[in-house]
């Protein structure tokens, strides 16, 4: 997720460099072209790409707020996780009585949680879900996960397999089996809500043809400033083109929250903020360090 301040303009405008320079090029073209040749039936009138313009605009608009909500979306996920995962872990912590047979017990369901989270972050971005996870879970549970092409619903599973041992060996009653198994399930239903958003490919033709509808804007941009601007036509199709460039490359990057870029929704960040609160309510304050540290976002 990319933070408020110290955003570099390199990064900004790297993303849209070479269709600018190409912009660059093909203006200073036309417009060598109408000074040379004196080419005045290259002109067009100015409404002409004004209108197009215009229209091209509200599409953009209507596409940024469509990628927006999916990315909001995939925040919204992540912040009910973040209130699931704390819940297991009071309700596990305060369900189950400390005593010598389930202090490793209670221990292992939240420091598997801790797991799950990681696991879901690393598995949407399309990286190995079982990286890292060695610190947290036993070599039982990572030999049981790697069957899994879901690791994290095999964490899931296992905690279901677990809550049923404590309500056999009466370390949980019924109804607090019961409410265990409701937090579970929300934890599985927020999975695949962020499974739907990864899975479900933004329009392609929609996408197609506000591009190709943009380039022709584009195009038409040079021949119809160049009567009133000469030269200057190079700075002002430039400057127009790249503000529609960036627009159209916003809704891109929004509109795929788990691609694994600055603009992700910061799970990876938020699962760290849930290994400290659950941990501590484990007495156990030692969180491990970031690997990256990033000036202007937090993955």
């Amino acid at each position: 997720m990319l933070l408020k301040e110290n955003i570099p303009l390199k990064y900004v405008f790297g993303k849209i460099k070479y269709e600018v320079l190409l912009v660059a090029v093909y203006t200073l073209f036309i417009v060598l072209l109408h000074s040379q040749f004196k080419l005045t039936n290259m002109e067009i009138p100015l409404a002409v790409p004004m209108i197009m313009g215009t229209v091209i605009s509200l599409l953009l608009a209507f596409r940024s707020n469509q990628a927006y909500d999916r990315w909001w979306e995939a925040r919204t996920i992540w912040g009910a996780i973040v209130n699931d995962s704390r819940s297991l872990s009071r309700q596990i912590l305060s369900f189950i009585d400390d005593q010598e047979d389930t202090v490793l017990f209670r221990e292992k369901l939240v420091r598997r949680q801790i797991a799950w989270c990681y696991a879901l972050s690393q598995s949407l971005r399309g990286l190995d879900a079982k990286e890292g996870l060695e610190r947290l879970l036993s070599k039982r549970e990572l030999a049981f996960v790697s069957k899994y092409t879901s690791v994290p619903m095999a964490l899931l599973e296992l905690h279901a397999r677990d809550l049923n041992y404590a309500l056999k060996q009466e370390w949980l009653n019924e109804y607090q089996q019961v409410e265990l198994d409701r937090t579970l399930s929300r934890l599985c239903d927020a999975m695949g809500k962020c499974e739907r958003i990864k899975n479900t490919v933004f329009p392609a033709t929609y996408s197609l043809y506000i591009h190709f509808s943009m380039n022709f804007f584009i195009l038409l941009l040079p021949f119809a400033l160049i009567q009133n601007f000469g030269v200057l036509a190079i700075p002002m199709v430039v400057a127009i083109s790249a503000s529609f460039l960036l627009i159209e490359k916003m809704a891109i990057h929004l509109q795929d929250p788990f691609d694994n870029k600055p603009t992700d929704t910061p799970m990876t960040a938020i699962s760290r903020n849930i290994e400290r609160d659950l941990k501590q309510m484990l007495n156990d304050h030692q969180i491990p360090e970031s690997e990256a540290v990033y000036k202007y976002y937090v993955m």
